[in-house]
């Protein structure tokens, strides 16, 4: 007999529907798997033998075949173990799938039990466009509707699709908002300039470094910045949601804030692997903000890695096979010290670094990877009687004017960091305005590229403005922002 589960791969970001055929059949007794399986695909065997015995289901005494279609994809995990077992249930005539197709992810345990694997999400995601019921564990945490089914163990799941039991309660998921654990602007002391330059960098989606001693507020500013930016859309949410089931990571409660360490791999950063390609780092930032502490860290070749995702808004790894494409929209934030101790041209602590050493630190800072940064801004050190100064002003009230500037340019039809060609030139200049940023680049301190970017910045800050027309100061405070 014949029988058909679909479970689901995740692609890229991207859900792919996988047809779990298994035929029972006489003949001298075996299980086979084929369709590309990998070694925790194989060994679903035994864990299916142990979970049939625990559940109390005699499993098939002739010949079993499962196939994994296509058959030309890369199977992996243990999440295709539980649409195996319904499969070769129903081929025995001791499952029931009812009239509609039946999608279900899980792996078993040698009890029956089952347990959470990456891709629930995208399975869940890939069974509403095909209007099919999907079976997956509760410990998984997605509460059931019209399409979600939780189930327990694998008698839970043959009683669920004979309809004998209802599916298992899930608590909901907690609320959506910002992270608990974003600092709030107000316990940044003193930094006029970083601070202003934050709330730009927020407004317009603009790339941002800070540099500065140790002590001065680089890390605590970066931290703040997803408490400025507008909550994710739920179309973005959707996405969001994709990413991390590609990932195997939980969904981000609200704007998505990554800060890998300095000894991340490149795989790690910008996303591949062993078999099909994982995202990385760039790509769990998506529509949120990369942050990079201790930027001279980085190798060199680790940095230069984010050039095109900087540009294009995407990551393409490329395989013998295929060539997978990750969404990697990202807003960068990098934080470096001047030199190796920290302290160069600080005006508390001299600095004990040879020229030599310092010309090595700096030069792991490529200069087309510095030029893709739209804003470069000192933090010097604070004196301690500012420590205990007063409070800053508050995310909050900072938010209000960084969601006015976002909806100018929403009219406009995107961020001002995506603005190019004719739109950058039609969103209205002044008489003159160009004329600092002409002087800067016939000094050679802005390349063609800056030109764009400081362009860009400049009219973010007459959106903050609530300025129809960018004026001459508005290009001098982007320049100034960029020195």
């Amino acid at each position: 007999m014949f029988a058909t589960v679909t479970s689901c791969a995740v692609v890229g970001v991207e859900p792919w529907p996988i047809s779990v055929e298994a035929h029972v059949g006489g003949g001298r007794p075996g299980f086979a798997i084929v369709g590309l399986p990998d070694a925790a695909v194989r060994e679903a065997k035994e864990r299916v033998r142990a979970a049939f015995a625990a559940s109390g289901f005699g499993f098939p005494r002739g010949r079993v075949v499962v196939n994994l279609s296509p058959a030309d994809l890369p199977k992996s995990g243990a999440a295709h173990d539980l649409p195996i077992a319904l499969g070769i249930l129903a081929a025995q005539g001791t499952a029931q799938l009812g009239d509609g197709p039946v999608a279900a992810l899980g792996e078993l345990g040698l009890d029956g039990s089952l347990r959470p694997v990456r891709g629930i999400l995208a399975a869940t995601i890939m069974a509403r466009r095909r209007s099919a019921r999907c079976l997956v564990p509760a410990n998984a945490g997605v509460a059931a509707d019209d399409v979600v089914v939780p189930v327990v163990d694998l008698f839970h799941a043959v009683e669920v699709l004979a309809g004998r039991r209802p599916p298992a309660e899930v608590a909901p998921p907690p609320p959506e908002g910002v992270d608990p654990a974003t600092p709030d602007l107000a316990e940044v002391r003193g930094q006029p300039r970083a601070r202003w330059a934050l709330e730009v960098a927020a407004a317009g989606g603009h790339h941002l470094l800070l540099s500065g001693a140790p002590g001065g507020g680089k890390t605590m500013l970066a931290r703040c910045l997803p408490g400025l930016l507008p909550p994710p859309t739920p179309a973005e949410r959707r996405e969001l949601a994709l990413v991390a089931a590609a990932a195997g990571v939980e969904p981000p409660r609200g704007v998505p804030f990554r800060r890998p360490h300095h000894s991340a791999t490149l795989a790690a950063l910008v996303g591949g692997g062993c078999g099909l390609p994982r995202p990385g780092e760039v790509t769990l930032a998506h529509r949120g903000v990369l942050f990079l502490d201790e930027l001279g860290e980085f190798p060199p070749a680790l940095l230069d890695a984010l050039r095109q995702p900087l540009e294009e808004g995407v990551v393409r790894i490329a395989r013998a096979e295929r060539t997978i494409e990750f969404p990697a929209r990202f807003q960068l934030v990098a934080a470096t010290n001047p030199c190796p101790c920290g302290y160069r041209d600080d005006r508390l602590e001299p600095c004990v670094c040879s020229d030599a050493a310092v010309a090595r630190y700096r030069s792991r800072l490529s200069g087309p990877l510095l030029d893709r940064l739209d804003l470069r801004v000192r933090v010097p050190r604070l004196r301690p009687s500012a420590w205990d100064g007063p409070p800053g002003e508050a995310s909050a009230a900072v938010a209000q004017r960084v969601a006015g500037a976002r909806r100018r340019q929403e009219e406009r039809g995107t961020l001002n960091r995506d603005l190019a060609g004719s739109a950058l030139d039609a969103v209205g200049w002044g008489r003159n305005a160009l004329a600092p940023l002409v002087a800067a680049a016939e000094e050679g301190r802005v390349t063609a590229r800056g030109w764009d970017r400081v362009r860009r910045v400049a009219r973010t800050i007459a959106d903050l403005d609530g300025a129809e027309v960018v004026s001459a100061d508005h290009v001098a405070a982007a320049l100034e922002l960029r020195a």
